[in-house]
C-alpha cells in the first residue's frame, strides 16, 4: 500500500512477549484466550498464520486470522470521525483490488460471527464516563434507546475499573454504514449529556480557569454537542 496506508506486516510467530504485550496494551493487537473462539476452534494452530499489518502512524491496521481472515481497522485519537471513516473506506477499496470480500445480497458481508453479518462495521469511541458509569440502569437505558453497545475499553467481554468505556453501534444488518456511524454518534452524544447532568457543580472558588481542563463533564458547553468533543489523552 502507498501514502498514509503504507506500513509493514508483523507475524505473531516469533514476536517477542514484550512487543506482543505492548501492542495489546495499546489496543493494536489481538490476544489468545477468548473462550468463544476456542469453543469453535478458531484458536487452532495458534499462533501460526496470524499477524498484524499497520501503517507508519498506527492509524490503519489489519488483523490477520484472528476471528475473521481479515479485520480492517481505522483509528486515531480525538473526534474526527470523518477522517477515520475515509481512511477505512480507502483501505477496504485497496484491499479488495487483490482480495475480493465474500458478500451475499441477502446477508451482506460474510463473517465468522453472525452478529457482524450485513455491513460488518463496528464504529466505536473510547470515552470516560465516571458518573454515568455508576448509574448502570440509566447507562444501559441510553444504550438501548440509541442501539449502541457498552464494552470495557479492552475489547469484547471485558469490564472496566476506570470508567473508560467502548461505545459502539449494536446493529450491523439492514442499514448503511453511514446510518450505523450515526447510531454511535447519537448514543455517545446522549451519554455526554447525561454525564454532564450528573457531574457535581464545583464551588466558584474551585472553578477551573476558562479554557483549561478536559472538554467533558461540567466543562462541556451545550453548543459543542453539535459534534463529538475532543478528549485529551488519558481523560
Amino acid at each position: 500500500m502507498t501514502g498514509d496506508l503504507k506500513g509493514s506486516y508483523y507475524p505473531l510467530s516469533g514476536m517477542s512477549a514484550d512487543v506482543q504485550k505492548q501492542l495489546i496494551d495499546d489496543h493494536f493487537l489481538f490476544k489468545e484466550g477468548d473462550r468463544f473462539l476456542e469453543a469453535c476452534k478458531l484458536n487452532r494452530n495458534w499462533p501460526e498464520g496470524r499477524g498484524i499489518y499497520h501503517n507508519d502512524d498506527k492509524t490503519f491496521l489489519v488483523w490477520i486470522n484472528e476471528e475473521d481472515q481479515l479485520r480492517i481497522i481505522s483509528m486515531q485519537p480525538g473526534a474526527d470521525i470523518g477522517a477515520v471513516f475515509s481512511r477505512l473506506s480507502r483501505a477496504a477499496t485497496e484491499i479488495e483490488k487483490v482480495a475480493e470480500f465474500a458478500h451475499s445480497k441477502q446477508l451482506g458481508y460474510i463473517t465468522s460471527c453472525p452478529t457482524n453479518l450485513g455491513t460488518a462495521l463496528r464504529a466505536s469511541v473510547h470515552i470516560h464516563l465516571p458518573n454515568l458509569g455508576c448509574k448502570k440502569a440509566e447507562f444501559q437505558a441510553i444504550a438501548d434507546k440509541f442501539n449502541v453497545q457498552i464494552r470495557g475499553a479492552h475489547g469484547e467481554h471485558t469490564e472496566t475499573d476506570d470508567h473508560i468505556y467502548d461505545i459502539s453501534n449494536k446493529r450491523r444488518l439492514g442499514l448503511s454504514e453511514v446510518n450505523l456511524v450515526q447510531d454511535m454518534y447519537n448514543g455517545v452524544k446522549a451519554m455526554i449529556e447525561a454525564e454532564k447532568a450528573l457531574c457535581p457543580q464545583a464551588a466558584p472558588a474551585q472553578a477551573a480557569p476558562a479554557g483549561s481542563g478536559p472538554v467533558c463533564g461540567r466543562d462541556l458547553k451545550e453548543e459543542e454537542l453539535t459534534s463529538l468533543p475532543q478528549f485529551k489523552s488519558g481523560e
